[in-house]
């Protein structure tokens, strides 16, 4: 028997019009579906209800935070074997499956056991659930370069400052020492913090502090994984920032690309942004 194939998909953040539509094509050329909670469970009911037949079975290994009912380790070999049986296989993944996202590792796994393996790219959280936020990653003379990292296991001293924007993805567990950790370095305990639970999904909430105050906050608040947490200046071009982050506070600095003069910490005038319904909460 010729071996199928397996096809790494990244599904995005949850929302279903954020697959890709070479993701989609796999999905409806697929015989089994292996996929994640985050993300990828939300992306097949919503296709279901837009009448997106989907022929394949689907196999859930979804994690939640202190679960794993299907090991990692199952999960490849789940991979191969209906692989090997034949069939078209899509390893169905929350984001990119290359961020965070152990895809690399699922595909080695295949290569080894000579099974063929795709990868089709997903939008990361990571840029994805800030952008619905009103919180950009870079933004000139505010932010020119940005981290990505997991936060699910505390964390050492990340380098920059307030302007080197930090992502934290699985982070809620930790954030108390992962804020005291940034605040101790060149960010200070000023540095503005957003948090944004449930992207895309109908608990969408946003909750905006400093890395000072961020964990007391998001205790109050009961915040709740899934979330991303964002670090850094750009917080304040957010459009659920306060007036106190909004406003100019800092001394002019140099944008070294342009030779423009700019303000440390400054977006853009509260003005300037379209106040939302979304669920804030600021110190």
């Amino acid at each position: 028997m010729t071996n199928g194939t397996v096809t790494l998909v990244g599904a995005g953040p949850g929302d279903a019009g954020l697959l890709t539509i070479r993701g989609l094509r796999a999905l409806e050329r697929a015989d089994v579906i292996v996929a994640d909670r985050l993300g990828a469970r939300a992306v097949l009911d919503q296709l279901a209800a837009e009448g997106v037949i989907l022929a394949a079975e689907v196999i859930d290994v979804g994690k939640t935070p202190g679960h794993h009912p299907v090991p990692q380790n199952e999960i490849n070999a789940l991979l191969v074997r209906h692989a090997r049986a034949g069939r078209e296989v899509v390893r169905l993944k929350g984001g990119d499956p290359f961020v965070l996202g152990r895809g690399r590792e699922e595909a080695l796994y295949c290569e080894a056991e000579g099974v063929a393996v795709s990868v089709v790219p997903g939008i990361t959280s990571a840029i994805s659930v800030p952008a619905v936020a009103g919180i950009p990653l870079t933004h000139r003379g505010v932010a020119t370069a940005f981290t990505v990292a997991s936060a699910h296991d505390p964390i050492a001293q990340l380098p920059g400052g307030s302007d080197h924007t930090v992502v934290l993805l699985m982070g809620i567990g930790t954030l108390a020492h992962t804020a005291g950790v940034l605040a101790r370095g060149d960010r200070g305990a000023d540095c503005p913090v957003a948090i944004v639970e449930d992207g895309y999904g109908s608990g969408e909430r946003v909750t905006i502090g400093t890395l000072g105050t961020i964990a007391g906050l998001a205790a109050v608040r009961q915040v709740r994984n899934p979330a991303v947490v964002v670090v850094g200046d750009v917080v304040r071009l957010s459009p659920s920032a306060t007036p106190s982050l909004t406003r100019e506070t800092a001394t002019p600095r140099r944008d070294s690309a342009s030779g423009v003069q700019s303000r440390r910490g400054d977006g853009v005038s509260r003005s300037y942004f379209a106040r939302t319904d979304r669920k804030t909460l600021q110190p």
